[in-house]
């Protein structure tokens, strides 16, 4: 039987008609940094945001609408939520407040030994922030 091959989340990209406040976003509430990103084509605006090792995990990109309103393009849809493991539960929902970012936290899940905490990004986005213990 083959081994699962995933050791963790790579990237999840975000297109936003606001990447200036997205960004803010990410850095502010999760602590996210700048990261470099190789150059895209003419007209592609992107940020690639780290986490502290420098690992990046957020590709932000700016919403294009000769290319995301094409009807015969492919699309993805929604993205239902983007789950990060996280660190330190109090301090991460003491930030969700202090920023006014409206957070749903829930009680340790009986059996699944973490918690999590439930917000929304600009763009509608779900995030599921784990936390072990």
């Amino acid at each position: 039987e083959m081994q699962m091959p995933v050791l963790g989340l790579g990237h999840v990209n975000i297109v936003t008609r606001d990447l200036a406040g997205t960004k803010r976003f990410y850095k502010d509430l999760l602590g996210l940094v700048d990261a470099e990103h190789p150059p895209f084509g003419p007209g592609i605006v992107v940020n690639w945001l780290a986490d502290e090792a420098g690992r990046p995990i957020l590709h932000l990109q700016s919403y294009d609408p000769a290319r995301h309103n094409d009807p015969d393009a492919p699309t993805t849809g929604s993205i239902d939520h983007v789950a990060f493991d996280c660190a330190d539960f109090d301090a991460v929902l003491a930030r969700c407040e202090s920023l006014g970012v409206a957070a749903r936290a829930t009680a340790p899940i009986p059996g699944a030994g973490f918690r999590q905490i439930f917000v929304t990004d600009p763009n509608g986005v779900v995030l599921e922030l784990n936390f072990a213990g």
